[in-house]
């Protein structure tokens, strides 16, 4: 026989959790414009943003998808933490930053000719070729970061550590 208290617990964690305060749909793809750039004082950064068109609020994930092409994996948010959603209202935009090899002298870094990056993971997202980025020929890849979608350039390069 299970104690009535082990029910009440078990109950409690399959319980729907409460609607959050904003409980906005989804931003739909085709209203988001997506933009990456290469730091033109450092060649491991590249700054993204996304734009939302709409008309009224949605969300996009709280962390932008990077990944890089051939390469297994995508960039790991920092801090870490728990998925969540970013919302944006009719014309905002977000920033996030992306430190895609701290030493560009590593011996371990990769070469790809393009990253990809998605505001959220039900999307395709964009593709970003080295030189459309202004990297040059190849983007260097070793342990890659990105920062959570932040209200300004400014605070994403801080969430980073990035001047």
């Amino acid at each position: 026989m299970i104690p009535l208290a082990a029910l009440t617990l078990t109950a409690a964690l399959f319980t729907a959790a409460p609607a959050s305060a904003d409980a906005s749909p989804v931003c739909p793809d085709r209203m988001l414009t997506l933009r990456a750039e290469a730091s033109a004082a450092d060649p491991g950064v590249v700054r993204v943003s996304v734009t939302y068109h709409g008309t009224r609020a949605c969300t996009v994930a709280r962390i932008p998808t990077v990944t890089f092409q051939d390469l297994d994996g995508s960039a790991q948010p920092v801090p870490a933490g728990p998925t969540g959603r970013y919302r944006l209202a009719p014309g905002d935009t977000a920033y996030a930053t992306v430190r895609t090899v701290a030493d560009p002298a590593d011996a371990q870094a990769r070469r790809v000719d393009a990253l990809a990056v998605s505001a959220d993971p039900s999307h395709w997202g964009r593709a970003f070729t080295a030189a459309g980025l202004g990297a040059g020929d190849t983007i260097q890849v070793w342990e890659p970061v990105t920062s959570w979608w932040q209200p300004s350039a400014t605070a994403a390069d801080r969430a980073l550590g990035v001047r």
